[in-house]
C-alpha cells in the first residue's frame, strides 16, 4: 500500500533535512528517505569530520610553537586514533541532534534507497523490503560523490578519496600526495602538514582553488609553501605506480618531470552529482551537462518534482543546498521568502551572488560577491580597499602571519559588491559582508558601527578606509 505525504524528500543531507524541518514547521506531513546516514555527506564524510580533524591538527600545530608564547613541554605527540574518535564523536553528536529534531517535529524517516517513479511516487528498497511513498510534492536532494579521473594507477591500494580518509584507519600519512588543489585538497593538505607529514599538491589548473580569486589563490600558495607543502600547478600528465612505495609521477605544462613517493595518494579532483539508482524506468527528467535542469523555482521537468543542491547547482556547498531547500518549501507553502539567493543593488545591472565560500586552511579563506577582475569584466567601475593583516593587532598577538582583507565597492554609489578575506576567523567574519551585500550597504553605512580592538574584524574598517581614501 502506498503511504501518502504532503512532501517526500529523497536525501537527508543539508538540503534535504533543512527542507524537511522547514516543511514540518509549516504543518506539512513529511517523509525523508536516506539510504545511508542522516546528515548526508556533509555531516558524515565531509564538512563536519573534515573541520573536526582540522581543529585537532591545528591544536597540535600550535603546541609545536608554544615556546614562542612562553609555554614549554618536554614532549609533544599525537594519537591519530584518538583524533579519529574525537572526529567520530563530533559527527555522531551532530547527526543525533538532527534525528532528535526530526522526532520532535514528527518527520517520518525512512531508511533505504529511494527510486523516483511517475506520479510523484518513491519506491523504497530498505530493511522492510519494498515500500511506496507518494507526495503532493517530491524534492530530490541526493548530493554528490567523489570524482576519480582516469589516472593510470588510480585503482592501486593506497590511492584513496577523502571518503576513505575521513572514514578512519591507522596512521599511514608520513608522505602524502594530493591530486587536486581545490577546497578538499588544500584542507587535507593543511591537516597532514599540521601533523608533520610531507605533503605535495599537484593541480592541473594554473593556480589553486579553481575559480577562486587569483590574489587569494596566490596568497594561499605562498603560505602553503612557507609551511613546507610542495605545490605544483599546470600539471599536464599524472601516473601512479607501486614500487617499494607509491610513486606519483607528473609532467607540467612546461615539460618539467616530477616524482614523489607517498604512503597515501589522495585524489581530490572534485565531486559530481549522485544519481545512482535514483530514477525508475518510468520517469525521464531533463538533464544537461550531467545536472538536472530546473526552473527558477527549482522545479524539474517532472510535474511536482523539485531538485536542489549538488544535483543542480554549479556551487557545491552545504549552505547553498540548505538555502535552496528553504526556498522551495516556502514556495510550496505560499510563504514569504526568508532568504535571497541573489541580489541586484539599485543602479546596477549585474546579478551579484551572495553565497559565502569558505575554506578552513590556516589561515582561513572566505569570499562573497564578486572580485575586482569580475567587476571590470562586467564593465563596472569599482573602488578596491586592501588591508594587510600583518598590520593587525590581533594578528600580531596570535602570530598569524600573512593574509589580507580586500573589499570591492561600486565606484559611484560606493555600494559593497564583493569581499575576499584570508585571515583567522575569516569564515565567521564573511557573514557581515554577505549581509552588507544582500542589503546594498554603502561604505559609509559599513563604517558607522564600531569594531572592537583588538580584533581581526578591525581589518574591515581599514579596508573600507583604503578604498575610500579616508584619513586614518
Amino acid at each position: 500500500m502506498t503511504k501518502m505525504f504532503d512532501l517526500v524528500i529523497i536525501g537527508a543531507g543539508p538540503g534535504g533535512y533543512t527542507a524537511a524541518l522547514q516543511a514540518a514547521d509549516f504543518g506539512m506531513k513529511v517523509a525523508i528517505i536516506e539510504e545511508k546516514e542522516i546528515g548526508g555527506v556533509c555531516v558524515n564524510r565531509g564538512c563536519i569530520p573534515t573541520k573536526a580533524l582540522l581543529y585537532a591538527s591545528h591544536i597540535f600545530s600550535l603546541m609545536q610553537s608554544s615556546d614562542a608564547f612562553g609555554i614549554f613541554t618536554n614532549e609533544i605527540s599525537f594519537d591519530y586514533g584518538k583524533m579519529q574518535k574525537y572526529k567520530d564523536r563530533s559527527v555522531v553528536t551532530y547527526r543525533e541532534e538532527i534525528c532528535q529534531i526530526f522526532e520532535e517535529k514528527q518527520i517520518t524517516v525512512v531508511q533505504g534507497r529511494g527510486i523516483l517513479r511517475r506520479d510523484r511516487t518513491v519506491e523504497v528498497h530498505g530493511k522492510e523490503g519494498k515500500e511506496y511513498y507518494q507526495g503532493k510534492y517530491v524534492i530530490l536532494a541526493t548530493g554528490a560523490k567523489a570524482v576519480v579521473p582516469p589516472i593510470p594507477g588510480a585503482d592501486l591500494p593506497g590511492v584513496v578519496t577523502s571518503d576513505r580518509i575521513l572514514g578512519g584507519g591507522d596512521w599511514n600519512y608520513h608522505r602524502v600526495v594530493i591530486i587536486g588543489g581545490g577546497v578538499i585538497g588544500v584542507e587535507m593538505a593543511t591537516i597532514f602538514n599540521s601533523l608533520c607529514s610531507r605533503v605535495t599538491i599537484f593541480e592541473k589548473n594554473s593556480h589553486l582553488l579553481g575559480p577562486m580569486d587569483d590574489k587569494v589563490a596566490q596568497e594561499l600558495e605562498e603560505i602553503l609553501k612557507a609551511k613546507g607543502i610542495g605545490v605544483y600547478c599546470n600539471v599536464d600528465e599524472i601516473t601512479i605506480a607501486k614500487e617499494d612505495s607509491l610513486i606519483c609521477r607528473v609532467k607540467t605544462a612546461s615539460g618539467e618531470e616530477i616524482s614523489e613517493k607517498a604512503g597515501i595518494v589522495l585524489i581530490a579532483a572534485g565531486r559530481k552529482p549522485d544519481f545512482t539508482g535514483l530514477f525508475g524506468e518510468d520517469v525521464h527528467l531533463e538533464m544537461k551537462d550531467n545536472r538536472l535542469v530546473v526552473d527558477k523555482n527549482f522545479a524539474t521537468s517532472e510535474p511536482g518534482v523539485y531538485a536542489i543542491g549538488d544535483l543542480t547547482a554549479d556551487i557545491q556547498l552545504a549552505h547553498v543546498a540548505a538555502a535552496q531547500g528553504t526556498f522551495v518549501v516556502e514556495n510550496l507553502a505560499n510563504r514569504e521568502h526568508s532568504i535571497r539567493l541573489e541580489v541586484v543593488p539599485n543602479g546596477m545591472f549585474v546579478s551579484l551572488p551572495i553565497v559565502p565560500s569558505c575554506i578552513y586552511t590556516t589561515p582561513e579563506i572566505a569570499t562573497v560577491g564578486i572580485t575586482e577582475e569580475t567587476a571590470r569584466a562586467y564593465g563596472m567601475k569599482v573602488r578596491v580597499g586592501h588591508y594587510s593583516m600583518n598590520e593587525n593587532g590581533k594578528s600580531i598577538i596570535t602570530r598569524a602571519d600573512g593574509g589580507f582583507i580586500r573589499l570591492v565597492f561600486e565606484a559611484y554609489s560606493n555600494t559593497i559588491v564583493g569581499a575576499q578575506m584570508i585571515c583567522p576567523r575569516a569564515t565567521d567574519m564573511i557573514g557581515e559582508m554577505a549581509t552588507a551585500i544582500a542589503n546594498g550597504l554603502t561604505a559609509t553605512q559599513l563604517s558607522l558601527a564600531m569594531r572592537a580592538h583588538p580584533t581581526y574584524s578591525e581589518g574591515i574598517k581599514a579596508a573600507i578606509e583604503d578604498a575610500m581614501h579616508l584619513e586614518k
